[in-house]
């Protein structure tokens, strides 16, 4: 009896909750998109922070002090002590996560190349690519770290010298020189075209400085509270160095990410209060027509618990459906935000349907307070036509 009744009422007031159904669907369309987005955005942030390279640098507790992270020896005139390969790398190799996207040792030496002083950057021309994913190169890449013929050459020391990929470069520094050929020309938009990056090996030997680098620099991905768990445990692994984190990218990486989901939640919040006043408009004009309803229904002998019920259980089916429907229309609407803002699709989280349907109810449940009116009707006074 109870279903018989709840689907009458459903089919006699088919226009005005067609209406509150509409607010409810797109209510539960924006809330799933938008929770999609904020599980998603994590991930997504740290992707596009992964292209301004390295946030990590592990170098002697001497330089951390003489020179800014991530700036090399040769461009920001600071003198930096020489620290042992073989007392940082195996430790870095051996600690390292999923979560290291590249990880370089650096060396750099101010050599000559054609009677014109360059800085000559030693490292491994393997990781170039993944450490800093936002070089733009003419040539080609340079495919082994052990690669003592090929050199990448910044686009403004190209422009200089009067380079071009596949020509002959030759570097000398005091007694030593070093004869390669150019993979490709950098244009980095940065510090980095002033440079020339040949293997560690390279500019090692050309230095004089068999087994000597100056700093190390991974590109870490995660959270910034992740990137900084990571640093303590290189640091608990590396504890005669220093290991920090490149505060400019982690904090605005933290930053941007908090305020990116405050925004979000806001907005929840916001398009939830006005689904509820929506849906509390129509509860409201739907309980001045059910007035002669509810008081025949208390004449016959139902307890306002039942009557209450009733509408309440057709106000739930209100929510739970528009939910479903929206949460299917919210998987496409995350997808196309992804497309527009990160240039790649949110992937949907599943989780995201019982949360959003749940939401959608709770919602529809506020709205339907002005039911609560219909328990002061008197079915005497609804018998008599008044």
């Amino acid at each position: 009896m109870f279903g018989r009744l709840l689907l009458q009422l459903l089919r006699g007031s088919r226009g005005r909750l067609a209406v509150a159904l509409v607010a409810v669907m797109s209510c539960g369309a924006v809330t799933s998109a938008l929770i999609n987005l904020d599980l998603d955005i994590g991930r997504k942030l740290t992707r596009e922070f992964r292209t301004l390279g390295a946030n990590l640098v592990i170098s002697s507790r001497q330089n951390s002090q003489t020179a800014e992270p991530g700036v090399p020896t040769a461009t920001s005139g600071a003198s930096l002590s020489l620290i042992d390969e073989s007392a940082v790398l195996p430790a870095v190799e051996r600690e390292r996560t999923p979560d290291v996207v590249a990880a370089a040792p650096y060396l750099y030496v101010v050599a000559r190349a054609m009677n014109t002083p360059v800085v000559v950057a030693g490292t491994w021309l393997d990781q170039a690519r993944n450490l800093e994913p936002t070089w733009k190169l003419e040539g080609g890449w340079v495919g082994s770290r052990e690669d003592n013929e090929h050199c990448l050459v910044g686009r403004n020391v190209a422009r200089q010298l009067g380079l071009a990929p596949g020509e002959h470069l030759e570097f000398t520094y005091l007694a030593r020189s070093a004869q390669l050929t150019v993979a490709g020309v950098v244009d980095a938009g940065g510090t980095e075209d002033n440079q020339v990056f040949v293997s560690l090996p390279v500019a090692q030997n050309l230095a004089g400085l068999r087994g000597k680098i100056e700093l190390v620099q991974l590109s870490v991905s995660g959270t910034s509270a992740g990137i900084s768990l990571y640093a303590a445990q290189l640091a608990n692994a590396l504890p005669d160095f220093d290991v920090r984190p490149i505060r400019q990218v982690t904090e605005a990486e933290g930053r941007l990410l908090g305020r990116t989901q405050l925004l979000i939640v806001s907005m929840i919040v916001l398009i939830l209060v006005l689904t509820a006043l929506c849906v509390l408009a129509t509860m409201a004009a739907l309980a001045v027509e059910r007035r002669e309803d509810v008081g025949l229904m208390k004449a016959l002998g139902g307890s306002i618990s039942r009557i209450v019920a009733l509408f309440l259980a057709e106000v739930g089916v209100l929510g739970a459906v528009g939910g479903f429907i929206g949460c299917l229309a919210g998987v496409g609407l995350s997808e196309w935000m992804g497309e527009r803002v990160f240039g790649t699709s949110i992937t949907p989280r599943w989780e995201t349907f019982p949360v959003t349907i749940g939401l959608m109810v709770a919602v529809a449940m506020a709205g339907a307070l002005p039911l609560r009116l219909l328990g002061k009707v008197k079915p005497a006074v609804i018998l008599r036509g008044e």
